[in-house]
């Protein structure tokens, strides 16, 4: 069977740092792979944060996650601070991927690699919408 292969770009535009909890862990002592996409997700919500935005209002649309991929490179442990860097690429009319990487920061030890594929999303009609100009030039897409 193929296995998921995932290239990152050479820089990322965001960075931020997230601690494991030992609610983070499962049985076999490091972290759980269902609770990864969490530790993504909250990485996610950081980066839109960054842009001064919510994931519901992006230019005054929200986005919605329509797929994700990730591959496991090593395992991560209690106690440890998990970097988590995202970059979005891949833009179509409607949203783009958000590539990212997930690794110790102490020792540098690369986790995951993942993407998530999101679009915009108008919460009032309840419908897909174009890519926001301002979110296209923010993140020097435009």
């Amino acid at each position: 069977m193929a296995r998921i292969q995932i290239e990152l770009p050479e820089r990322f535009a965001f960075a931020t740092e997230i601690p494991l909890y030992i609610g983070h862990i499962n049985y076999g002592g490091h972290l759980d792979n269902a609770l990864l996409l969490t530790l993504v997700s909250e990485a996610r919500v950081r980066f839109f944060k960054s842009l001064g935005y919510t994931e519901l209002d992006v230019e005054g649309v929200g986005i919605v996650v329509v797929d994700a991929a990730l591959q496991y490179k090593a395992e991560a442990f209690h106690g440890e601070t998990m970097v988590v860097e995202m970059a979005p690429a891949d833009f179509n009319k409607y949203g783009c991927d958000l590539l990212w990487r997930m690794s110790d920061k102490e020792s540098g030890r690369e986790v995951a690699r993942g993407k998530t594929g999101i679009v915009f999303f108008d919460y009032g009609p309840r419908k897909v919408t174009r890519v926001p100009q301002g979110f296209l030039e923010r993140v020097g897409a435009a």
